[in-house]
């Protein structure tokens, strides 16, 4: 063999034997021991990786719980109650209880209520429509129904309705918070599920004045006080032309709905209105 050669072969054979030694011994100085815990609890989630619970993925929220010791203010919206249990009893901790929570749309500004002035024919992202124009039943915080919460929905839980140009929010909700994130115009908020499923709130995110905010829509709220004068819980409050329920403070006694001159207050899942006898008032109704 070519001595020039051979001395080549041994010169990189010595430099990769050393290079190799050094690298090992980086390693080794450097290695970072990993709780084994970690991996238990990250086989414990769902493996959504939706970012709901507030971290890039399950298993960087396995490494918080770990590291942190503790559950408070931790919490995964898939898994729920039931796997966040179960986490608390791999580490021997105490479980908090959280309320379910579900996505909601507040917008009512259907294709009925707020008819299109014009069309838009631009790119189909409601990112891209909301700096580029108010929206087709010109409403400046209405929903633009170009379907960018339904994308970002991973569990098919939101979609755009062909006949109303809204979003709805079916029970496959995970409260993930995706479609929170995605919609430019933050109509899409999480509360509460509510007892039996029941809701209240505002479907109008307006806060021009009423006058100029009916011209677009015929369900915006027009800040006109009525319901936070009917309701005897403090549950409603008035800002910026815009009425807004507390979640919290709400008893879903419905009466705020009745009294709602454009129909923009939306009860959800209650059973039909009943009437007590005819000599009863409009507002003597009972839920």
């Amino acid at each position: 063999m070519n001595p020039s050669i051979l001395y080549a072969v041994i010169t990189l054979a010595v430099i990769g034997a050393g290079s190799g030694a050094i690298l090992y011994w980086v390693a080794s100085k450097f290695k970072v021991e990993e709780d084994p815990r970690i991996d238990t609890v990250a086989e414990a989630l769902p493996q959504a990786n939706c970012g709901g619970c507030g971290y890039a993925g399950c298993r960087n929220f396995a490494e918080a719980i770990v590291k942190t010791g503790s559950l408070d203010n931790l919490f995964c919206p898939v898994g729920g109650d039931e796997v966040m249990k179960r986490i608390a009893s791999i580490l021997g901790l105490e479980a908090p209880t959280m309320q379910p929570m579900i996505a909601v749309v507040r917008c009512n500004g259907s294709f009925q209520n707020s008819p299109s002035k014009f069309h838009y024919d631009g790119v189909k992202s409601c990112a891209f429509a909301h700096i580029t124009f108010t929206g087709e039943g010109g409403c400046p915080f209405g929903c633009l129904g170009q379907g960018d919460c339904e994308r970002a929905c991973s569990f098919d839980a939101i979609h755009i309705n062909p006949k109303t140009g809204l979003p709805e929010v079916n029970d496959k909700c995970t409260a993930c918070g995706a479609c929170v994130k995605a919609c430019p115009r933050n109509i899409i908020e999480m509360r509460p599920k509510g007892k039996k499923d029941r809701r209240i709130f505002i479907t109008c995110m307006n806060q021009e004045k009423g006058a100029i905010a009916r011209k677009n829509c015929e369900a915006a709220c027009i800040g006109c006080n009525k319901c936070v004068k009917e309701c005897r819980f403090d549950a409603i409050t008035v800002s910026n032309n815009l009425a807004y329920i507390d979640p919290h403070k709400c008893t879903l006694c419905r009466k705020c709905v009745e009294v709602c001159p454009t129909n923009c207050i939306l009860e959800v899942n209650f059973p039909p209105r009943k009437r007590t006898t005819q000599s009863d008032s409009p507002a003597e109704i009972t839920a």
